[in-house]
């Protein structure tokens, strides 16, 4: 394989996995936030045992993720050299206010709720979290601001061959950022939430420290289900989004090669073949897509080949179709964990309001154990539909790939780089889980037992909730 692909390739693995855990920090630091309020207005040490329980994982998590996350901006000056000095101008600006305001916002803020039991006041060290939690959505927001400009850029002049930023204004108030924010942090809050309810839907179902970890779901259940079905509704917004801005996405992602007619279908399941430019064996659903596309029952969807005309009009001679199976299967198996996320969600909620917590199906607390991986293979599915959907450009309209990698780096050096990369990923994720298990097995009240205490009444020997 060539640079470029190569290039792609590591992109995108160092990527995905460093995606894995920016959800879980977001969405925990809210959850621990929530929790250490608990305990401020009610007084009630077990959620801040909670908060403290929690926050092993927050702190672990957030660790190797900050590890991962610094070779994100090494490869725009390593693999990307022509995109960086093309963009940098406009770029560099948010990824510097991420790095000089909101990560250090967390990290300082990080230290003071550490280090902070007992020595600051119950309110100050609240606060702490939840600036602790506003860092974490600060840093999305300009990092999604930079990847908003590659998706619809705006706010910039070229001159002398190069970007150059000329109203800040216009890229805060990018259309693609209002839409993609909302739906990326609340699909981080879900994450957060489906990982605590996973953990613990495992720990009931095992009769340990019950009481502790019912209550810890239930508050994960009502965040995870508002954060799903907010996800949902920013997701429309943003689907309704593409079909003005990036129309080639939107086709793609229906593997939709000619007009649709009105109104328009959508698609559930199809055989794309990419080749012959059809898609065969197609099982759809009438008027959907002209709903999902325009809000209402009616409108046609521009298909591939119209807009593969109107692009080589408008950008010139080439291919701007692009890996359409990737696209439209990434889209649906999104579609389908959200929408099984929103049922969990939806019946957790149930067993809370008819007050059936105490006695919970044993079926369904495997699926809410199972149900933690959720959130990730809908995140990772969504940016690769996002990002996938983009090709054959890293600037929709000005930049492709193509042109954007590094001219002096060969592909042996890539290939070697991206072996490397996925060794040491894939130690460190092992590591992660290791730790993980660690603190979940100890459970939160570790502590009181190496002292031969238990101040949890409902612990495995002696379980209310399960006899």
């Amino acid at each position: 394989m060539d640079t470029v692909m190569l290039s792609r390739i590591q992109f995108a693995s160092t990527t995905i996995f460093h995606y894995f855990f920016v959800p879980v920090s977001i969405g925990l630091a809210l959850l621990i936030a929530i929790m250490e309020t608990m305990y401020v207005r009610k007084g009630n040490d077990e959620y801040k045992r909670m908060a403290q329980f929690w926050g092993k994982l927050f702190l672990i998590n957030f660790a190797v993720g900050v590890v991962t996350g610094i070779l994100q901006e090494f490869q725009f000056g390593m693999n990307w050299s022509d995109y960086s000095r093309f963009v940098g101008d406009v770029f560099g600006a948010p990824l510097a206010i991420e790095a000089l305001l909101a990560f250090f916002l967390e990290s300082t803020f990080i230290g003071i709720w550490i280090f902070g039991w007992d020595k600051v006041s119950k309110r100050i060290h609240l606060l702490s979290i939840w600036l602790v939690a506003l860092g974490t959505m600060l840093s999305a927001f300009w990092i999604l601001l930079a990847n908003s400009f590659m998706q619809h850029p705006v706010g910039f002049a070229v001159n002398n061959g190069r970007a150059e930023m000329n109203d800040i204004w216009a890229l805060v108030t990018n259309g693609q950022l209002l839409v993609e924010f909302p739906h990326t942090v609340l699909a981080a809050y879900a994450t957060g939430a489906f990982l605590v309810t996973g953990i613990s839907a495992y720990k009931l179902l095992k009769k340990q420290d019950v009481s502790f970890f019912r209550k810890s779901f239930e508050i994960a259940a009502i965040v995870g289900i508002i954060s799903s079905f907010g996800v949902a509704i920013a997701g429309h917004a943003q689907a309704q989004y593409l079909v003005d801005t990036q129309p080639m996405k939107m086709a793609a992602s229906e593997g939709l090669w000619d007009d649709s007619g009105d109104p328009a279908a959508w698609t559930v399941v199809a055989n794309i073949d990419p080749d012959n430019k059809i898609s065969t064996h197609e099982v759809k659903i009438p008027y959907m897509l002209s709903f999902l596309s325009y809000s209402k029952f009616s409108g046609s969807v521009k298909g591939m080949n119209t807009l593969q005309a109107e692009y080589e009009q408008a950008y010139g001679p080439g291919d701007y179709i692009p890996p359409v199976r990737t696209t439209f299967w990434s889209f649906r198996i999104m579609v389908a964990a959200g929408s099984l996320m929103i049922l969990l969600g939806v019946y957790a909620i149930y067993l809370m309001w008819r007050k059936k917590m105490e006695r919970p199906n044993t079926w369904f607390m495997r699926f809410m154990f199972w149900g933690l991986l959720l959130p990730p293979i809908a995140n990772t599915s969504g940016w690769i539909m996002t990002e996938m959907g983009r090709q054959p450009w890293t600037v929709f309209g000005l930049m492709t790939t193509e042109d954007s990698v590094s001219p002096n780096i060969t592909s042996g050096q890539v290939l070697f780089s991206v072996i490397s990369f996925t060794a040491i990923y894939a130690i460190l994720g092992l590591v992660l889980v290791g730790l993980f298990i660690k603190v979940i097995k100890k459970g939160p009240y570790a502590m009181d037992n190496d002292h031969g205490e238990s101040h949890d009444p409902y612990n495995k020997e002696g379980s209310h909730a399960f006899s």
